[in-house]
């Protein structure tokens, strides 16, 4: 009664989608906080020339 009550308990999937999507969740959130991490000086550099040209065109 016992081990037949642990085994439903094991093959149990109720939760498990919920999890994998939570993990697959987290993966693309890290790539992208790893690919914006990586490209932020390059959208600082076109803000500032996107700055200056306006800059520049108003005077």
């Amino acid at each position: 009664m016992i081990g037949r009550t642990l085994r439903a308990h094991w093959q149990a999937e109720d939760g498990q989608d919920m999890v994998e999507y939570a993990l697959l969740l987290g993966f693309v959130a890290l790539a992208a906080v790893s690919v914006l991490t990586g490209v932020r000086n390059t959208i600082n550099n076109i803000w500032s020339q996107i700055g200056n040209g306006l800059s520049t065109g108003a005077s």
